[in-house]
């Protein structure tokens, strides 16, 4: 190591939370390695330490607030962002005082803190950063966020105020990022907002130019132009609204992977009220539908809340009818957490603890009888396999029915010794509740 390398400051980085804010510490890492910092691998040996929070429920509030007192107690030096950095008495709870706050995607405040804290001489010649950026997650799938903040006012949710309304990047911006991150090798783009559907619209879909074809800021071209990369693309944070079903023919021609992730929350229309969310069981089935005749092969992902005030047994029985008629492939359910903030905690009849985990239970028990019969009718299937983990004996990867961290696996055995990021080519031999056991072809 260079005398140089020694003097740069280290700086370690805590992420919590969701894809988007992984988004905003790769984009602060990023920074950090272009100006000539060191990233630190644990408290103990960095200057000064980043905590990038999330405050969205009550549990997720506290391990911020648990994983800033661990940084205090064991560094001292330490920066808060993130969705808790919006409400600055919750980090002034704490007794020892941080350095600094602010909110989510306020790079420019965290940066200034650490440069207070721990100014750096910089040196391109030794700080030089990769054209892709600093990624936190493998080498061979990426994050690509393409707006920020939320125009929808759901009652049990605080989005919005804490990352404001919606702001689209432009298209050739988004397409500049992604072929940067194909370049590198990455081989699986995961497309992630909070409300992904709404893409473009803020900005009247004002054409733009990439590759010598014109596009507009819409959902539509930009789904167009990434199937134009030869990755695996895969779309989450998809409300369903109607032209989404523009979007379906590009899965069922392998343009871009026929994987949907859109977050329903509830099938009664009563809760739907509550929440208010813009949709109706009835019209979201005739859509489900619709796309599955377009694209008979696409995996619908959806994630659901049990329990929020007001849900009387007869609309939790309409979400499980819904479950079972919809049969959607892979699903995560929450039970209803009230959040500081948010609208839904002034509603009348509040649920008891006891009814939210039974109705999670039946919830999940329903959902993993039809997730085990969903995959046994894919044993005999032949499949691509995206390789995220290899050991001695298995290697683990995903199909492109399955996204990382949220999904299942497929375990893979071969008679060759696999790497992580190889694509091969599985037959599925068997099935069980949320994974799939394979061999190479």
């Amino acid at each position: 190591m260079t005398t140089e390398e020694n003097c740069s400051p280290k700086i370690g980085l805590v992420s919590l939370g969701c894809p988007k804010a992984l988004v905003d510490s790769e984009r602060i890492v990023t920074q950090l390695r272009s100006e000539g910092y060191q990233i630190a691998s644990d408290y103990e040996g960095a200057d000064a330490v980043v905590v990038n929070t999330c405050g969205f429920i009550d549990s997720a509030k506290q391990e911020s607030l648990q994983t800033i007192s661990e940084a205090l107690s064991r560094n001292g030096k330490v920066i808060v962002t993130g969705c808790m950095g919006v409400n600055e008495n919750d980090i002034n709870a704490i007794p020892d005082k941080v350095l600094s706050v602010s909110g989510p995607q306020d790079t420019d405040t965290v940066l200034q803190a650490v440069r207070n804290i721990a100014p750096v001489r910089h040196n391109p010649f030794i700080d030089l950063v990769p054209p892709q950026g600093i990624k936190l997650t493998p080498d061979h799938y990426a994050y690509i966020k393409i707006s920020e903040g939320c125009n929808h006012k759901c009652s049990f949710c605080i989005i919005p105020s804490m990352r404001g309304k919606l702001k689209s990047r432009e298209l050739a911006d988004v397409m500049a990022e992604a072929e940067r991150l194909v370049e590198s090798g990455v081989k699986e783009l995961l497309i992630i907002s909070q409300d992904t559907s709404a893409y473009g619209i803020d900005i009247k879909n004002e054409s733009q130019y990439w590759r010598g074809g014109v596009y507009n800021n819409s959902l539509l071209d930009l789904c167009r132009a990434l199937g134009e990369l030869g990755v695996w693309v895969r779309l989450h944070y998809v409300y369903p609204y109607p032209h989404v079903n523009d979007v379906i023919p590009l899965m069922a021609d392998g343009k871009i992977l026929p994987y949907i992730d859109v977050p329903l929350q509830h099938a009664s229309y009563r809760v739907l009220k509550r929440m208010k969310r813009p949709a109706s069981s009835d019209r979201t089935l005739e859509q489900i539908e619709s796309w599955r005749r377009t694209c008979p092969n696409i995996v619908i992902r959806s994630t659901f809340i049990v329990g929020f005030p007001g849900e009387t047994d007869d609309d939790f029985e309409q979400l499980l009818t819904f479950l079972r008629t919809a049969r959607l492939d892979r699903v995560g359910c929450f039970q209803y957490s009230a959040v500081a903030g948010a609208q839904a905690n002034a509603l009348d009849a509040q649920l008891p603890e006891h009814v939210k985990e039974e109705r999670w239970h039946r919830f999940m028990q329903l959902q993993q009888e039809i997730s085990e019969d969903k995959l046994e009718e894919r044993v005999g299937e032949t499949l691509d396999v995206l390789i995220d983990d290899v050991s001695q004996d298995i290697a683990l990867g995903r199909s492109y029915a399955d996204a990382p961290e949220i999904d299942g696996v497929v375990e893979v055995y071969s008679e060759r010794k696999l790497k992580v990021g190889d694509m091969i080519r599985v037959k599925i031999q068997e099935a069980n509740e949320y994974d799939l056991i394979a061999v190479e072809c």
